[in-house]
């Protein structure tokens, strides 16, 4: 059953990256996922967050609505560090929240602590 499920989302997950439905809200990325949604997406901003952290939580409605408004144009994902925390240590994750852009499977543009929509909205237009 377990395995049933885990094809069906990696399934949904591959339609999703191959553009057949525009995302209007973040994916929730893990060890599994993680490097093939930031390869095979151009615009990737992905929000490194845990369950504890209280500026997480305030970031979140943030970006639900910068993936709502930038659907189609860019990628929104969420990692949770405490379940990932290679990749975490993969790109030097100090303090959370933390948000990485990558563009064409590259870091690009870094944000740390929570910002407002404003501002996160100026970095993506700058890799738009």
């Amino acid at each position: 059953m377990d395995e049933e499920l885990e094809r069906i989302k990696l399934r949904k997950l591959r339609e999703l990256m191959r553009g057949e439905r525009a995302l209007d809200k973040p994916l929730v990325l893990d060890s599994r996922n993680f490097d093939e949604v930031v390869r095979r997406n151009p615009l990737v901003l992905v929000d490194f967050w845990a369950e504890w952290c209280a500026p997480c939580l305030m970031l979140a409605p943030i970006i639900e609505e910068l993936a709502r408004k930038y659907s189609g144009r860019v990628v929104f994902a969420k990692l949770n560090v405490d379940q990932n925390p290679s990749i975490a240590a993969r790109y030097k994750i100090m303090s959370i929240p933390t948000l990485i852009l990558f563009k064409n499977g590259q870091p690009v543009d870094m944000m740390i602590g929570v910002h407002p929509k404003p501002m996160i909205e100026e970095m993506l237009k700058k890799h738009l």
